[in-house]
């Protein structure tokens, strides 16, 4: 485990990413051991207890090190193992910053306010967050609240700051420097460090959904959404018929939505809502105006009372499940949208329509509709540069703490 770096602080709690070290590290002892019997002829291990010991080692050190994340995380929820963070840095990358950290509790830092650079006036307060004092007094921030992480929003600062950041507290023992790409929306992509005549240049890596990776994505799509259709047969009849007896109207609510490529299909959700719905909302012209900036209504008055609990439950979404199987949607992606909306992606318009959209996903587990809709995009880009098999089982695990906790659901 040490020799593939998993004991390292920046991969330890680290989730899908800390299995895959341990299923390396310990393929990689079952190789050398076979290889062993090879050489040493009379050291006899039975083929079938060195298959076993593979098997136990990794279920038993990851199950071990599953319920020791569990833990820290849950301490880390009361103030617990948080590391001492200062964002160097007011402008509105550092805001972006300050709200994906101040969202995650599995980041493991306490961001205590901002230090603005020289040339950048002391702002109110944003997130909470107070600007301590400027570059200047750093070192004395620094000391004074025991710091052990300084991040720092490179497009708020100078290249000269820059510089001086790295020479005062590069390689400092004790305290880690981290620099930000420059556009908050680039850092949350792939980025690969590449070497080309002695100059490190920085790759925005492709979209990884192509061979292999499409293959494992296909399996998880067709096996999961057949396994979770034939198993939930008799809850969506139960939940069919309620809405049937609730409120006049079809059971099924078809939108229309944007897939790969930008082809248009229907999504299909258990209705929700009363067939009168749009008269409704014509009386509250404020609610429309929510609804047009946002999409979501936290106090929808078109919502019905089976609705609204499929809503809090996300149950109204398993009719989805036809869509994956039909190739139309994904079981992990980003958030489906309809048309009119897709010009709000701006610059990210053509990347959200690389892959299929989502039953579920990044801005599901974090917050859903608790987020604000550019920490929506910023995660949907997150996610299509950032893709692995493991980050979608990981979104997967997650994903049913986050419905029973029903934070963001509405």
């Amino acid at each position: 485990l040490a020799a593939v770096g998993a004991y390292r602080i920046q991969h330890l709690l680290g989730g899908t990413r800390e299995y895959a070290l341990v299923f390396n590290a310990i393929s990689s002892g079952l190789i050398l051991s076979v290889f062993a019997t090879f050489l040493l002829p009379e050291l006899l291990l039975a083929r079938g207890w060195l298959l076993m010991a593979w098997i136990l080692a990794i279920f038993w050190v990851d199950l071990a090190r599953f319920w020791l994340r569990r833990g820290v995380y849950a301490l880390r929820g009361r103030g617990w193992f948080l590391a001492p963070a200062l964002l160097v840095g007011v402008n509105d990358e550092a805001a972006a910053l300050a709200a994906q950290l101040a969202n995650s509790r599995y980041s493991g830092l306490n961001v205590l306010g901002f230090v603005a650079a020289e040339h950048e006036a002391r702002p109110p307060a944003q997130r909470n967050l107070y600007a301590l004092g400027s570059l200047a007094a750093l070192e004395r921030l620094v000391a004074r609240h025991d710091v052990e992480e300084l991040i720092v929003a490179t497009s708020g600062i100078h290249r000269t700051e820059l510089v001086d950041l790295f020479r005062r507290f590069g390689g400092r023992p004790g305290l880690r420097l981290r620099f930000s790409g420059g556009l908050f929306e680039i850092v949350t992509t792939g980025l690969e460090v590449s070497q080309v005549a002695a100059v490190s240049l920085l790759d925005v890596a492709p979209v990884r959904l192509r061979g292999a990776d499409w293959l494992l994505k296909w399996l998880l799509d067709k096996g999961l959404s057949l396994l979770l259709l034939v198993l939930g047969a008799p809850l969506m009849a139960l939940i069919a018929l309620a809405v049937r007896l609730d409120s006049p109207g079809p059971v099924l609510h078809r939108r229309r939505v944007l897939g790969l490529g930008g082809s248009e299909f229907d999504a299909f959700k258990f209705r929700s809502m009363r067939v009168d719905g749009d008269a409704i909302l014509a009386q509250a012209p404020e609610l429309a105006a929510t609804l047009a900036r946002e999409h979501k209504l936290k106090d929808d008055p078109r919502v019905t009372r089976v609705g609204g609990w499929l809503r809090r439950t996300s149950l109204d979404e398993l009719p989805q499940l036809v869509n994956v199987l039909r190739g139309e949607m994904s079981i992990v992606g980003p958030r489906m949208i309809a048309p009119a909306e897709h010009e709000q992606y701006g610059q990210w318009d053509l990347n959200l329509l690389t892959v299929k959209p989502g039953i579920t996903g990044l801005w599901q587990v974090s917050g859903r509709s608790d987020l604000s809709y550019d920490e929506r995009v910023r995660l949907d880009m997150s996610y299509i540069r950032n893709w692995t098999i493991w980050l979608d089982l990981q979104i997967l695990v997650q994903t049913l703490p986050a419905v029973l906790a029903r934070r963001g659901a509405y």
